[in-house]
Protein backbone atom coordinates (compact mmCIF):
# COMPACT_ATOMS: atom_id res chain seq x y z
CA UNK A 1 0.00 0.00 0.00
CA UNK A 2 1.24 3.42 -1.19
CA UNK A 3 0.18 4.59 1.90
CA UNK A 4 2.00 2.76 4.45
CA UNK A 5 5.44 4.74 4.67
CA UNK A 6 4.49 8.02 5.08
CA UNK A 7 1.52 6.57 7.69
CA UNK A 8 4.58 4.75 9.43
CA UNK A 9 6.40 8.05 9.91
CA UNK A 10 3.75 10.24 10.54
CA UNK A 11 3.35 7.74 13.78
CA UNK A 12 7.14 7.81 14.60
CA UNK A 13 7.13 11.66 14.56
CA UNK A 14 3.42 11.96 17.16
CA UNK A 15 5.12 9.70 18.92
CA UNK A 16 8.46 10.92 19.40
CA UNK A 17 6.65 14.73 20.07
CA UNK A 18 3.94 13.38 22.16
CA UNK A 19 6.86 11.71 24.53
CA UNK A 20 8.76 14.65 24.28
CA UNK A 21 6.22 16.70 25.90
CA UNK A 22 5.64 14.38 28.51
CA UNK A 23 9.14 13.58 29.84
CA UNK A 24 10.73 15.94 32.31
CA UNK A 25 12.47 18.25 29.76
CA UNK A 26 14.43 20.81 32.20
CA UNK A 27 16.68 17.59 32.93
CA UNK A 28 17.90 17.27 29.68
CA UNK A 29 20.49 18.74 27.62
CA UNK A 30 19.23 21.55 24.70
CA UNK A 31 21.57 18.69 22.25
CA UNK A 32 18.77 15.80 22.75
CA UNK A 33 16.26 17.33 21.89
CA UNK A 34 17.81 18.94 18.83
CA UNK A 35 18.93 15.53 17.37
CA UNK A 36 15.35 14.87 18.26
CA UNK A 37 13.89 17.73 15.45
CA UNK A 38 16.45 16.53 13.25
CA UNK A 39 15.08 13.06 13.08
CA UNK A 40 11.43 14.47 12.24
CA UNK A 41 12.93 16.60 9.80
CA UNK A 42 14.05 13.14 8.10
CA UNK A 43 10.78 11.67 8.58
CA UNK A 44 8.93 14.45 7.19
CA UNK A 45 11.06 14.48 3.93
CA UNK A 46 10.44 10.93 4.12
CA UNK A 47 7.17 11.40 4.38
CA UNK A 48 6.43 14.00 2.09
CA UNK A 49 8.13 12.29 -0.95
CA UNK A 50 6.30 9.01 -0.50
CA UNK A 51 2.71 10.85 -0.15
CA UNK A 52 0.46 11.39 -2.54
CA UNK A 53 -1.71 13.37 -0.03
CA UNK A 54 -1.05 16.39 2.75
CA UNK A 55 2.34 17.62 1.30
CA UNK A 56 1.76 21.04 2.58
CA UNK A 57 1.11 19.50 6.02
CA UNK A 58 4.66 17.50 5.71
CA UNK A 59 6.70 20.95 4.20
CA UNK A 60 5.27 22.91 7.28
CA UNK A 61 6.79 20.29 9.79
CA UNK A 62 9.54 20.19 8.11
CA UNK A 63 10.34 23.88 8.12
CA UNK A 64 8.80 24.13 12.41
CA UNK A 65 11.16 20.68 12.50
CA UNK A 66 14.68 22.44 10.79
CA UNK A 67 13.66 26.00 12.92
CA UNK A 68 13.24 24.13 16.09
CA UNK A 69 17.04 22.43 15.96
CA UNK A 70 18.28 26.01 15.02
CA UNK A 71 16.35 26.83 18.50
CA UNK A 72 17.54 24.17 20.15
CA UNK A 73 21.13 24.18 19.35
CA UNK A 74 21.13 28.09 20.52
CA UNK A 75 19.96 26.91 23.78
CA UNK A 76 16.43 29.16 23.45
CA UNK A 77 14.81 26.26 25.27
CA UNK A 78 10.85 28.38 25.55
CA UNK A 79 11.15 28.40 21.62
CA UNK A 80 12.32 25.38 21.30
CA UNK A 81 9.74 24.00 23.16
CA UNK A 82 6.74 25.88 20.80
CA UNK A 83 8.40 24.17 17.68
CA UNK A 84 8.19 21.05 19.41
CA UNK A 85 4.58 21.46 20.25
CA UNK A 86 3.79 22.54 16.96
CA UNK A 87 5.75 19.25 15.17
CA UNK A 88 3.69 17.41 17.63
CA UNK A 89 0.49 18.87 16.67
CA UNK A 90 1.24 18.41 12.73
CA UNK A 91 2.02 15.06 13.31
CA UNK A 92 -0.77 13.88 15.17
CA UNK A 93 -3.38 16.12 12.49
CA UNK A 94 -1.28 13.81 9.29
CA UNK A 95 -1.29 10.72 11.19
CA UNK A 96 -5.02 11.41 12.06
CA UNK A 97 -6.00 12.71 8.31
CA UNK A 98 -3.79 9.67 6.83
CA UNK A 99 -5.60 6.70 9.30
CA UNK A 100 -9.32 7.75 8.55
CA UNK A 101 -8.12 7.77 4.92
CA UNK A 102 -6.66 4.62 5.26
CA UNK A 103 -9.88 3.13 6.99
CA UNK A 104 -12.72 3.73 5.57
CA UNK A 105 -10.62 2.54 1.83
CA UNK A 106 -10.07 -0.62 3.95
CA UNK A 107 -13.54 -1.51 5.25
CA UNK A 108 -11.97 -0.95 8.89
CA UNK A 109 -13.66 0.36 12.10
CA UNK A 110 -12.50 4.08 12.70
CA UNK A 111 -12.58 3.18 16.49
CA UNK A 112 -10.77 0.42 16.03
CA UNK A 113 -8.23 2.03 14.12
CA UNK A 114 -7.78 5.18 16.01
CA UNK A 115 -7.31 3.05 19.38
CA UNK A 116 -4.62 0.87 17.40
CA UNK A 117 -3.12 4.13 15.94
CA UNK A 118 -3.04 5.44 18.99
CA UNK A 119 -1.11 2.30 20.37
CA UNK A 120 1.58 2.32 17.42
CA UNK A 121 1.92 6.26 18.49
CA UNK A 122 3.04 5.46 21.84
CA UNK A 123 5.00 2.37 21.77
CA UNK A 124 7.32 4.00 18.49
CA UNK A 125 7.97 6.96 20.07
CA UNK A 126 8.88 5.41 23.79
CA UNK A 127 11.08 3.14 22.58
CA UNK A 128 13.08 5.39 20.12
CA UNK A 129 13.18 8.62 21.98
CA UNK A 130 13.76 5.67 25.27
CA UNK A 131 17.13 4.82 22.91
CA UNK A 132 18.25 8.24 21.78
CA UNK A 133 18.39 9.43 25.32
CA UNK A 134 20.02 6.58 26.55
CA UNK A 135 23.02 7.54 23.79
CA UNK A 136 22.61 11.40 25.58
CA UNK A 137 24.30 9.72 28.69
CA UNK A 138 27.30 8.85 27.13
CA UNK A 139 28.10 12.16 26.37
CA UNK A 140 26.36 13.88 29.78
CA UNK A 141 26.53 11.02 32.67
CA UNK A 142 25.61 13.62 35.06
CA UNK A 143 22.32 14.11 33.88
CA UNK A 144 19.70 12.49 35.96
CA UNK A 145 17.80 9.35 35.27
CA UNK A 146 14.47 10.65 36.06
CA UNK A 147 14.06 11.57 32.31
CA UNK A 148 15.15 7.46 31.13
CA UNK A 149 12.70 5.79 33.74
CA UNK A 150 9.97 7.78 32.65
CA UNK A 151 10.12 6.82 28.87
CA UNK A 152 10.95 3.45 29.90
CA UNK A 153 7.94 3.47 31.68
CA UNK A 154 6.03 4.76 28.66
CA UNK A 155 7.52 1.57 26.73
CA UNK A 156 6.12 -0.45 29.07
CA UNK A 157 2.59 1.33 29.83
CA UNK A 158 2.32 1.40 25.53
CA UNK A 159 3.04 -2.42 25.50
CA UNK A 160 0.25 -3.14 28.22
CA UNK A 161 -2.19 -1.09 26.46
CA UNK A 162 -1.52 -2.89 23.03
CA UNK A 163 -1.62 -6.21 24.90
CA UNK A 164 -5.13 -5.31 26.00
CA UNK A 165 -6.20 -4.15 22.82
CA UNK A 166 -4.47 -6.96 20.29
CA UNK A 167 -6.34 -9.68 23.03
CA UNK A 168 -9.60 -7.79 22.23
CA UNK A 169 -8.84 -7.73 18.52
CA UNK A 170 -8.95 -11.40 18.90
CA UNK A 171 -11.81 -12.00 21.39
CA UNK A 172 -14.04 -9.69 19.10
CA UNK A 173 -12.80 -11.02 15.26
CA UNK A 174 -11.60 -14.25 16.50
CA UNK A 175 -8.00 -14.96 14.90
CA UNK A 176 -7.05 -14.88 11.13
CA UNK A 177 -8.07 -17.56 8.80
CA UNK A 178 -5.05 -20.48 8.28
CA UNK A 179 -2.79 -18.70 6.47
CA UNK A 180 1.34 -19.01 7.00
CA UNK A 181 1.76 -15.59 5.68
CA UNK A 182 -0.77 -14.02 8.18
CA UNK A 183 0.04 -16.27 10.99
CA UNK A 184 3.81 -15.10 10.88
CA UNK A 185 2.45 -11.53 10.64
CA UNK A 186 0.41 -12.18 13.90
CA UNK A 187 3.54 -14.18 15.51
CA UNK A 188 4.99 -10.59 14.37
CA UNK A 189 3.00 -8.78 16.44
CA UNK A 190 2.69 -10.45 19.11
CA UNK A 191 6.44 -11.18 20.13
CA UNK A 192 7.32 -7.68 18.71
CA UNK A 193 5.37 -5.56 19.22
CA UNK A 194 3.99 -6.39 22.87
CA UNK A 195 5.86 -9.35 24.72
CA UNK A 196 9.29 -7.73 23.09
CA UNK A 197 8.83 -4.30 24.43
CA UNK A 198 7.33 -5.45 27.74
CA UNK A 199 10.32 -7.40 28.19
CA UNK A 200 12.64 -4.19 27.28
CA UNK A 201 11.09 -2.68 29.69
CA UNK A 202 11.68 -4.85 32.61
CA UNK A 203 15.04 -5.02 32.00
CA UNK A 204 15.23 -1.79 31.26
CA UNK A 205 13.72 -0.97 35.07
CA UNK A 206 15.89 -3.43 36.46
CA UNK A 207 19.39 -2.46 34.88
CA UNK A 208 18.69 1.02 35.87
CA UNK A 209 19.14 0.11 39.90
CA UNK A 210 22.56 0.08 39.34
CA UNK A 211 22.72 3.38 37.05
CA UNK A 212 24.01 1.29 33.66
CA UNK A 213 22.99 3.74 31.21
CA UNK A 214 24.61 1.96 28.41
CA UNK A 215 23.76 -1.38 28.89
CA UNK A 216 19.86 -0.03 29.14
CA UNK A 217 20.65 2.12 26.08
CA UNK A 218 21.41 -1.38 24.49
CA UNK A 219 18.80 -2.98 26.09
CA UNK A 220 16.02 -0.17 24.36
CA UNK A 221 18.06 -0.66 21.11
CA UNK A 222 16.48 -4.04 20.68
CA UNK A 223 13.52 -2.49 21.67
CA UNK A 224 13.40 -0.38 19.20
CA UNK A 225 14.18 -2.78 16.64
CA UNK A 226 11.28 -5.48 17.72
CA UNK A 227 8.65 -2.77 17.90
CA UNK A 228 9.06 -1.82 14.35
CA UNK A 229 8.79 -5.45 13.38
CA UNK A 230 5.97 -5.60 15.53
CA UNK A 231 3.98 -2.65 14.45
CA UNK A 232 5.09 -3.05 10.42
CA UNK A 233 3.92 -6.32 10.89
CA UNK A 234 0.59 -5.35 12.45
CA UNK A 235 -0.03 -3.03 9.50
CA UNK A 236 0.07 -5.77 6.96
CA UNK A 237 -1.57 -7.82 8.82
CA UNK A 238 -4.16 -5.14 8.90
CA UNK A 239 -4.76 -4.33 5.66
CA UNK A 240 -5.11 -8.11 4.97
CA UNK A 241 -7.64 -8.73 6.97
CA UNK A 242 -9.05 -5.87 7.95
CA UNK A 243 -9.01 -5.93 11.85
CA UNK A 244 -6.16 -3.72 12.88
CA UNK A 245 -5.10 -7.02 15.31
Amino acid sequence: MSEAIPFFAMRLIAGIGFMLLVMPRQKVTSAFFRILMLVCLGLGVVSALTTGHGPWVCGVLCLVSFLGSVLWLLERRSAGEICLVLVTALGILETGRTMLRLASLGGISIPEMSLSTLAAIASLGATLSGMLLGHRYLTAPGMPLAPLERLNDAVGAAGLFRLGLSSYMVLAHGLPAVSGVESAWLLLRWVGGIFGPLAVWWLVRRILRYRNTQSATGVLFVGVILTFLGELSGDLLTWSTHVPY
